[in-house]
């Protein structure tokens, strides 16, 4: 199983809905069983989540004190990928979650307030020693800025080439639960969630392989589309 955590110390990067959109594409793409976790208190992800009828991925709910026990659960369970979205600040959940994760996204909108914000969340990513990924998120189309942020951007690390751009129906989408995969496939947005995806999803085998482990295989049946729990009434 991999860990991917979603992070910024930088509220308004699009954490949430990126979240969502991965979670969504990497199930779509046959790289499941997915499940997602929330731990920001705002609990924005669960709220979309909640509203989801499309199907997967699934919800987890697990405490940040027995994170390390929740996610071997998970992968006993069967799960093959757990996104982690996280509070816009660093906080001790934060750094559990990093502590964690098998890779590290970082959302940054193209603005100097955000690219001046990811500082902090490198440094706490390079001090648990795990790659991370930039995405440029929420940029405007043909915007200056935005080339310049990438480009300061790769001096702190790897930026995915795939820009996600600012549309209405990224917001549009997120408030039913669905995805803009669901509510406009075949757009532009649904192309770049796509290919970020195939792009994370190249990163994460490129990774050390892990020492293997027995996992149960997952029963979609049992597990229906709701959310379930790392605790014994999984």
């Amino acid at each position: 199983m991999r860990v991917i955590a979603v992070t910024s110390q930088k509220g308004g990067s699009g954490k949430t809905t990126l979240t969502g959109h991965l979670g969504v594409a990497a199930e779509r793409a046959g790289a499941g069983p997915v499940a997602l976790i929330d731990t920001d208190p705002q609990g924005s992800l669960s709220d979309w989540w909640a509203e989801r009828t499309e199907g997967g991925p699934y919800f987890a709910r697990v405490a940040i004190g027995s994170l390390a026990q929740d996610l071997q659960m998970l992968r006993e369970r069967g799960i093959k990928l757990v996104f982690i979205d996280t509070p816009p600040a660093i906080t001790r959940s934060i750094q559990a979650v990093i502590q964690k994760a098998d890779l590290v996204v970082i959302p940054t909108r193209p603005s100097p307030h955000d690219l001046r914000a990811a500082g902090a969340t490198v440094d706490l990513v390079e001090r648990a020693e795990k790659p991370l990924v930039f995405v440029v998120n929420a940029a405007t189309a043909r915007a200056k800025l935005t080339g310049e942020a990438a480009i300061a951007l790769s001096q702190h690390g790897t930026v995915a080439p795939t820009i996600i751009h600012n549309r209405q129906d990224f917001a549009a989408s997120m408030i039913d639960g669905r995805t803009v995969m669901e509510a406009a496939p075949g757009g532009k947005s649904a192309e770049e969630i796509d290919a970020l995806w195939a792009y994370v999803d190249d990163r994460i085998k490129r990774l050390p392989v892990k020492a293997s482990f027995k996992a149960t295989p997952v029963h979609r049946a049992a597990f229906g589309t709701r959310a379930f729990s790392a605790a014994p009434q999984f």
